[in-house]
């Protein structure tokens, strides 16, 4: 429905439940480094402009991410939830996604001023969380994801603008070997692409014409995101990516939070949060169960 009046009012944002039920182990974190953020620099945000993304290493330190290391793949209820999303070659990865954050250790992340005030920052916009992702791509296994665009998904879903960054936190380290992230630098400003379903091809994925990728990969400049566990990427909602298959030994599993800015709330209602009002992470006993 209508964006309440009182949307910009960040002390009025309230939390709801996330669709995972509880689990049994509870972890927890120190609470004041998700409390507090240190902006970008006005470089780091004409960077972003410019590129499209912008990775910012030791996002999580290495107590942080040992823990959400152990949560996440103790989580049986998480493992669950996950869904496998088929490529053309017929591998598979899993994902599971929630559209509301809540107590445990995703939603203090995912709420916490660390992540979303420098999203507003980059958005220059209030923002509010329109789901979040355990992408999880197994050792051998894992398959790859096709060239696309997330806009080019959340176009159909009723949002007008691309007002939408997600933020990628490496769980594991990510290589060219196990998959990791591969962007195209400053592709956002290609606009939305038209996107095709490969259902014909066995994939249950949708990715941009191969031509046409082809001709933009010769005049723009390819980026492997490799990074150790704990470095984020802020990534804008029209940027071309893609994965390969992870034909290594190792596991690469990634926590990505997406927010969608205020004023772009989708005008129907058809998959992801609506504009729901978030609340900053402020509880003296930050928890999650995993």
């Amino acid at each position: 429905g209508a964006v309440p009046a009182n949307a910009n009012q960040s002390a009025s944002r309230l939390v709801s439940r996330n669709n995972f039920g509880p689990a049994t182990i509870i972890y927890t974190l120190p609470l004041e480094p998700f409390l507090m953020t240190t902006p970008f620099s006005d470089a780091e945000v004409l960077q972003f402009h410019r590129d499209s993304f912008l990775m910012v290493d030791n996002f999580l330190d290495q107590e942080e991410i040992g823990l959400l290391q152990e949560a996440s793949q103790k989580d049986y209820v998480l493992m669950g939830n996950a869904h496998n999303v088929k490529d053309t070659s017929g591998r598979n990865s899993k994902l599971a996604l929630w559209d509301h954050p809540g107590d445990d250790l995703y939603g203090m992340i995912s709420r916490s001023h660390k992540v979303v005030d420098r999203v507003e920052q980059l958005l220059d916009a209030e923002v509010y969380h329109y789901h979040s992702t355990m992408m999880l791509k197994e050792p051998k296994v894992g398959g790859a994801w096709e060239w696309h665009q997330d806009y080019g998904y959340w176009y159909h879903y009723g949002c007008l603008f691309p007002d939408i960054v997600a933020v990628m936190i490496a769980i594991d380290e990510q290589t060219k070997a196990n998959g990791c992230l591969q962007v195209v630098k400053g592709s956002h400003r290609l606009g939305r692409l038209d996107h095709v379903e490969q259902t014909k091809k066995g994939s249950t994925q949708t990715s941009i014409d191969a031509e046409r990728v082809a001709a933009i990969l010769e005049r723009m400049e390819l980026i492997y995101c490799e990074m150790p566990a704990g470095t984020a990427v802020f990534f804008h909602g029209n940027i071309l990516h893609r994965s390969d298959a992870n034909l290594s030994e190792n596991p690469r599993w990634a926590l990505r939070c997406v927010y969608n800015a205020v004023h772009n709330d989708p005008y129907k209602d058809i998959k992801h949060a609506r504009y729901t009002p978030c609340l900053l992470y402020t509880s003296p006993s930050p928890r999650a169960r995993g």
